[in-house]
């Protein structure tokens, strides 16, 4: 396993390589803390992280909310082992090995109690309409009531015309914040592979296990349709750049 020092230095190249995509990622963690604080209603809210990765927002959460209880799940047992080592000494992050397309990943969270929110970025376009509505149903159920879901993503318009013009609105901000020259997905994972600081996180985790390829990806009125089908009772989005939303349902 990689050290600590190593893994926040892979995890700090993830971050940089994310923002190649998400010029304005650092606000969009701030705008979902903002939220998560706000409608808490209590100091240790208990905090989902659905997609978590290498564990990047749960790290911002509880930067916010120091009390927090962090439970972070993914499927990936690279990006997870880096979590892992990173955050060792962060002992209200817990993480969980689960694939959320697998019946029963809610009960593999082995949570204590109702939660308080279920927070997710740039993960969820993975998912199929309908394992995204079995996902979201699950949500619903695990929520205490006035809990909120976030969903922070690339969330577009199923309208050509408009679509095309939130993407140049995005293409513009990476322009102008200079990011496109950061290195890319491809470069991260293929360097991963070779790190030999890494060789049992690449060996174990076989980069990218997930088939990241949805042929029709849910647009942004798929999820809010989908959102209400599952019981939420407001959606709405409260940041937006171009196509790159936080989504929020209230339960």
């Amino acid at each position: 396993m990689p050290t600590t020092t190593d893994a926040r230095q892979w995890l700090e190249r993830w971050d940089r390589q994310q923002e190649r995509y998400i010029p304005d990622r650092e606000e969009r963690f701030a705008v979902i803390a903002d939220v998560v604080e706000a409608a808490a209603e209590r100091p240790n809210p208990l905090v989902l992280d659905l997609g978590a990765g290498p564990g990047s927002l749960s790290l911002r959460v509880l930067g916010r909310i120091p009390a927090a209880q962090l439970v972070a799940v993914d499927a990936d047992a690279a990006l997870l082992g880096l979590a892992r080592a990173a955050c060792h000494d962060r002992r209200s992050l817990r993480i969980v090995e689960h694939d959320l397309r697998a019946p029963g990943w809610p009960a593999a969270l082995e949570l204590c109690r109702p939660v308080d929110a279920i927070v997710s970025t740039t993960a969820l376009h993975w998912l199929t309409e309908p394992e995204l509505a079995a996902v979201y149903r699950e949500c619903f159920r695990l929520l205490r009531p006035g809990g909120v879901l976030l969903n922070s993503d690339y969330l577009a318009e199923p309208a050509p015309a408009l679509a095309r013009l939130q993407q140049r609105v995005l293409d513009g901000r990476v322009a102008r914040v200079g990011t496109a020259a950061h290195e890319d997905w491809a470069t991260w994972w293929a360097a991963l592979a070779e790190a030999p600081e890494l060789a049992d996180l690449a060996t174990a985790g076989r980069p990218r296990p997930i088939d990241h390829d949805v042929p029709e990806p849910p647009t942004h009125p798929d999820h809010v349709r989908l959102l209400g089908a599952a019981g939420f009772a407001e959606v709405g989005t409260v940041w937006q750049v171009g196509p790159e939303r936080v989504l929020v349902a209230i339960r």
